[in-house]
């Protein structure tokens, strides 16, 4: 998830498991997983040594500090299973996954939209808990369509004959909800707008900011991010669309290379203790202001199902979208 970029994702709305923020992630073909799979077979896994877990993620965008955010959550696994965790920063979604086909990985981070690739690829793998800003709210984001200040565009039907900044093709909250929603209005993708892939969430509002765009779309807090950066100007950017909210980033757990009672055991530890107020009474955290979690996650983690990700299922059939011949 992105808590630095998620403030208020229910914005009181009833959650909606849509697709991906993907927050917005990146699914590459099999051939690029496949050459993902040498750099994580010489990592190892649990399937080596049963005192080891291996956890992977994939940043949502540019990010040298990734394992560092998810420390106090390797630490919490560490400490509740007593197994070393060994964390593995991936390169793209692709490697995660076919890591987890593979056995080489035990738990993993996903987006929405990676995951449901993952499990309908026949992974026998279970969502366990997705991140929050608030304990009394379910885990969601949005993906917002953003437009420089002053734009004449005020929706996704004024889209049409413009330059639209996408993140990739296999992101929920960067393409595939907005695919939906420009279907909706009943614009062409490929017809009726230029599309510019950008690669991250941050690039593609860095791309209108720059101009090179006329509108772009990205997760709900990614604008807040650069803004805090110094890397957009503040107000300068402003939101022209938002959609329904989408199941947060799944914590998912591989039962195929762990043992099953371990399986169970991360999965409780990750639902009931992976949230900020738990890891500082556990001594985790030494206090709740220095309890770093990923994407500066405001709360923590609330448990989530597979069924949380049907409405990006939905989407897939809606759409018939290229990334989404990866599922089922």
């Amino acid at each position: 998830m992105k808590p630095s970029d998620h403030p208020d994702h229910s914005k009181g709305r009833p959650p909606m498991a849509l697709f991906p923020r993907f927050r917005s992630r990146t699914v590459r073909s099999l051939t690029a997983a496949a050459l993902a799979l040498p750099l994580l077979a010489a990592c190892g896994s649990s399937g080596d040594d049963g005192d080891t877990i291996t956890f992977a993620a994939v940043p949502a965008e540019s990010s040298s500090t990734l394992e560092s955010t998810f420390e106090n959550v390797t630490a919490l696994l560490e400490e509740e299973t007593g197994k070393k965790v060994e964390f593995q920063n991936a390169s793209d979604y692709a490697a995660v996954i076919e890591g987890m086909r593979a056995g080489q990985i035990d738990a993993a981070s996903f987006g929405p939209f990676a995951y449901v690739i993952a499990k309908d690829s026949g992974i026998d793998m279970e969502p366990a808990a997705a991140p929050t800003h608030d304990a009394d709210k379910a885990p969601a984001y949005t993906s917002l369509a953003y437009v420089k200040k002053g734009s004449d565009i005020k929706g996704l039907k004024d889209l049409k004959g413009k330059n639209v900044c996408f993140v990739d093709k296999a992101s929920t909250s960067g393409y595939l909800v907005p695919m939906k929603g420009i279907m909706d209005e009943g614009l062409d993708m490929e017809q009726d707008m230029k599309q510019i892939l950008t690669g991250g969430h941050d690039a593609s509002l860095l791309s209108l900011a720059s101009g090179e765009c006329d509108a772009a779309f990205a997760h709900d807090t990614m604008l807040k991010t650069l803004e805090e950066s110094d890397q957009v100007k503040p107000g300068s950017l402003e939101p022209a669309w938002e959609s329904e909210p989408i199941t947060e980033d799944p914590i998912a757990v591989n039962n195929e290379s762990l043992d099953p009672e371990l399986a169970i055991q991360i999965t409780t530890v990750l639902r009931e203790k992976a949230n900020i107020p738990a890891m500082v009474d556990a001594g985790v955290c030494s206090s709740a202001d220095d309890c770093v979690l990923p994407e500066e996650i405001e709360y923590g983690y609330k448990p989530v199902d597979d069924s949380d990700f049907d409405s990006i299922r939905d989407i897939c059939d809606a759409t018939q979208a290229d990334a989404c011949k990866n599922v089922g």
